[in-house]
């Protein structure tokens, strides 16, 4: 074997740096694999608990089958340490049983019994080389795709050392379990808001919040008005492509697609110079505008951090600024998409016009109390950001270790 075909991972723990190249085995030479239950079961209120394909990540269902129907079909019973992967649909998951637990699974999981360290083995399936293997061997042709338990039994797996193994588990074990509480901080974050969203706002057909800042409990109920009367909606429009002239200037442009999880957008995809935006319908539309998509896909919105213009893929809103606070109405992009959705399923084209979208009846408090809504909804968006970049910064070192510590 050449030197640079040699089973030696780019990066290891300094005690094995040393050490000899790593084996090679058939997975079904280190492993005992197994299919789960092919047959639909019949759930029970309680008993064993039943997994499938969704359940992977948590290995927790509220499904349950009788003990009976557990012994009959499940010969070889799932134990602490054993790993269960899907093979239906999402190929390659991985998750190990960490404690003695009966569990019953569908055919959607393949258990794996391995003499390596299970942890390592868990890791291991996670990285690209293994992932690689396992896309070569799925039928793809299949719906929803799948792989067989004898491609998974046929898979090459590399490994050394078992005090190497076990080493390399305990680190990708403790990556996950960071990566496990950070995506807890995160959720927590996003369930705060969304019972401030629910206790801050008024619910439909009334006209008070039931939670207000001190300062303005007693003030007045909230008002209805239409949104056009307390903005302007403006749509877009796009230069014709065939002229190099509209394009490629310093005028931001942004399509629909490019509307995802940011909330501040100031450098889109596209641009168009000075003479496409004067042959064409588009806009500039000033900085705190919320850009509104209004086709397939209707109701997700952005806020503008920087002046800029649309395709026709949208109606945006233009904040009066003495009667609609900017991030008051985008806390209320909820709202504003089910109102659209509702209007754009009557369309002959699934869209909500402007003048529809300038209708939407909503209730509004004074300004000063939009803007302290805003603000505070804009403090706990900085939250989420914040815990979702640690929670991405946690998953690309992984990914970085899973690339370097695995052949």
């Amino acid at each position: 074997m050449s030197e640079s075909k040699k089973l030696i991972p780019k990066r290891r723990f300094k005690e094995f740096v040393n050490s000899k190249e790593w084996l090679q085995s058939f997975l079904h030479e280190i492993s005992e694999i197994y299919d789960g239950t092919h047959q639909t079961p019949k759930y029970t209120k309680s008993g064993i608990m039943f997994l499938s394909v969704e359940d992977i990540k948590t290995l927790h269902s509220q499904k349950f089958i009788s003990e009976q129907a557990y012994e009959k079909d499940f010969k070889i019973k799932p134990a602490k340490n054993d790993i269960l992967m899907t093979r239906i649909g999402d190929i390659g998951t991985a998750n190990i049983i960490e404690y003695d637990i009966s569990i019953a699974y569908y055919v959607s999981l393949a258990l794996i019994r391995t003499n390596l360290n299970a942890y390592f083995l868990q890791a291991n399936i996670t990285s690209p080389y293994i992932q690689a293997e396992l896309w070569k061997r799925t039928l793809h042709v299949a719906f929803p795709k799948k792989i067989n338990k004898n491609e998974i039994e046929n898979i090459l797996v590399n490994y050394p050392s078992l005090k190497e193994q076990t080493q390399i588990g305990e680190f990708f074990k403790t990556l996950d379990y960071l990566i496990g509480i950070q995506q807890k901080k995160l959720e927590k974050a996003k369930i705060l808001k969304s019972a401030y969203l629910t206790e801050m706002f008024p619910n439909e057909g009334e006209l008070k919040p039931r939670s207000r800042f001190k300062e303005f409990v007693d003030n007045h109920h909230w008002n209805i008005v239409q949104l056009g009367d307390v903005s302007d909606i403006i749509g877009g429009g796009t230069p014709s492509t065939s002229f190099k002239a509209f394009w490629d200037g310093d005028i931001d442009w942004y399509s629909p697609t490019e509307i995802g999880e940011k909330i501040f957008l100031n450098n889109s995809e596209k641009k168009i110079t000075q003479l496409g935006l004067a042959k064409s319908s588009a806009k500039i539309l000033p900085i705190g505008s919320i850009l509104y998509t209004s086709r397939a896909g209707i109701g997700n919105t952005a806020i503008l951090a920087k002046e800029g213009c649309t395709n026709q893929g949208f109606q945006s809103i233009v904040p009066h600024k003495s009667k609609l606070n900017s991030y008051f109405i985008y806390s209320r992009s909820k709202e504003l998409k089910k109102y659209g959705q509702i209007k754009g399923a009557g369309s002959t084209f699934t869209e909500v016009s402007g003048k529809q979208l300038a209708q939407m009846p909503i209730a509004l408090p004074d300004l000063s109390e939009q803007t302290k809504i805003g603000n505070f909804f804009r403090l706990l968006d900085d939250k989420i950001a914040l815990e979702q970049k640690k929670l991405d910064k946690l998953k690309n070192i992984k990914q970085a270790y899973l690339n370097e510590m695995f052949v």
